[in-house]
């Protein structure tokens, strides 16, 4: 995702990068191409005068606008669940780290709470590396001992044997009598918050819209396109090319917009700042326990994250 100031509303109609127009632009040529040849042929095919006006194009194109807008819809509420899922997660870990901090009374409880913490930033950085398919070694090394990190790369869903372990410190500390039932229960809670985070993450990974109805709309989109210099031509002329490629436009970059935020979790310029989110995670909850926060502040503009 690309994070940036907001951008005055001149700037924004010529900003470049972040936008889908880059990926446009070989097909809003070729429609360009086509379009200029339809209008110096007059609209005719190998002497055929294709029987085309805007009056049927325009009720055609209201109803591809529907659907383009359903379209839309259903892929910004997987954007916008991915989003709330994820600032779940800020709100739990932070309850995590603040439950851990109250058995701060000790040298070895003091052991046990960063320990803990580093669980914590682990299973975030974890699951933003399940979600996007990416290599999760380095991350995993930082913030785990070699015992624990040997365990978690042997597995193959590490978010949940990242759970597993802080259960099992959480039992560990129970049985030595450093937090009582209560306190366990309290933070067992948030741990079932932690499952439901990845659940909801892999839910929205492991369903994705159905592919019949992506194709069908492409194929709309595409032979309207197509269909719409020779119902032009007629009434705009030479004209007609650019107001075709601007009609075009519209259409392909709501389908191309659709289809980016459609899997929140990627890489790709619209998607979720998962990095920004982690590391965010990460400092919060170590400057809730005291933990000096090392790292180098981003410049705020143009983020890829």
């Amino acid at each position: 995702m690309i994070i940036r100031k907001k951008e005055h509303w001149f700037k924004m109609l010529f900003v470049w990068h972040g936008s889908v127009l880059p990926a446009l632009v070989p097909r809003l040529l070729l429609l360009l191409v086509f379009s200029v040849l339809v209008a110096y042929f007059h609209g005719t095919v190998l002497d055929f005068k294709v029987p085309l006006n805007p009056a049927p194009l325009t009720l055609f194109g209201f109803v591809l606008a529907l659907f383009l807008g359903f379209r839309n819809n259903a892929s910004y509420d997987r954007f916008w669940e991915g989003r709330k899922l994820w600032g779940s997660l800020l709100n739990t870990s932070r309850a995590l780290a603040r439950q851990v901090m109250t058995l701060n009374n000790g040298e070895k409880n003091q052991e046990f709470v960063v320990g803990f913490i580093r669980l914590i930033s682990a299973f975030v950085f974890a699951l933003k590396h399940q979600l996007r398919g990416t290599d999760s070694k380095e991350d995993m090394e930082k913030r785990l001992d070699p015992e624990s990190y040997e365990l978690v790369m042997a597995s193959k869903y590490k978010p949940v044997t990242i759970m597993r372990m802080m259960a099992e410190q959480l039992q560990g500390a129970k049985m030595e009598g450093r937090m009582d039932s209560i306190q366990q229960a309290r933070m067992d809670e948030n741990l079932d918050k932690l499952s439901d985070i990845l659940g909801g993450c892999e839910r929205i990974i492991s369903t994705p819209l159905p592919y019949s109805y992506s194709v069908l709309l492409h194929r709309t989109v595409y032979i309207y396109c197509a269909m719409l210099p020779f119902g032009l031509v007629d009434s705009l002329g030479w004209f007609m090319p650019l107001i075709v490629v601007f009609i075009a436009y519209t259409f392909v970059a709501f389908e191309a917009i659709a289809d980016e935020i459609e899997e929140p979790f990627g890489a790709e310029a619209n998607d979720l700042a998962l990095n920004s989110m982690s590391e965010m995670i990460e400092e919060t909850i170590e400057e809730l326990v005291g933990i000096p926060n090392t790292r180098k502040p981003k410049p705020y503009q143009e983020i890829i994250d």
